[in-house]
């Protein structure tokens, strides 16, 4: 049997409103387009079901308002503070702003239109090399962030 990954969905109550707001402030591009479901290029999906799709008919609603409490979206880019000047030109309702994690990645987290909870932080290689760039060795590095000694060799030796 071979069963893989295909996509993560977020079922959702303003579909035009939502499309916006991954397409324009996180900045993510549509694979596939069908009117009422799309899929970017990244595997998330959004869809706007209607009454007699099964989904809605087993939990009896198209959407719930209170977005999904066990789930967390996660972005990462190597330009994090360009990413964060461009955020904040948006009303987001924020869970936190930034911060450094206990393993040294920086990350700002808040909530699509539809109380989802989305994460931004930086790339393993960026918190990797701006430790290593702050002078601490392969090995102080990988004991600040818990990424195996090889693969921060591989990420600060090979700059």
């Amino acid at each position: 049997m071979d069963i893989k990954f295909h996509s993560t969905v977020i079922m959702t109550h303003n579909f035009d409103k939502m499309k916006a707001f991954y397409q324009e402030i996180l900045q993510q591009e549509i694979d596939v387009d069908f009117g009422n479901c799309i899929g970017f290029k990244n595997g998330i999906s959004l869809w706007k079901l209607s009454e007699d799709y099964t989904i809605a008919k087993k939990l009896g609603k198209t959407y719930h308002p209170s977005g999904n409490k066990n789930l967390e979206i996660c972005f990462d880019t190597d330009d994090y503070e360009a990413v964060i000047t461009k955020l904040k030109k948006h009303d987001l309702i924020y869970l936190h702003e930034t911060i450094e994690e206990s393993w040294g990645q920086k990350t700002i987290r808040f909530y699509d239109p539809e109380n989802n909870l989305i994460e931004i932080g930086e790339t393993i290689p960026c918190f990797v090399k701006r430790f290593y760039h702050e002078g601490m060795s392969v090995n102080q590095v990988s004991e600040r962030t818990s990424v195996p000694i090889e693969m921060v060799k591989e990420i600060c030796l090979t700059e």
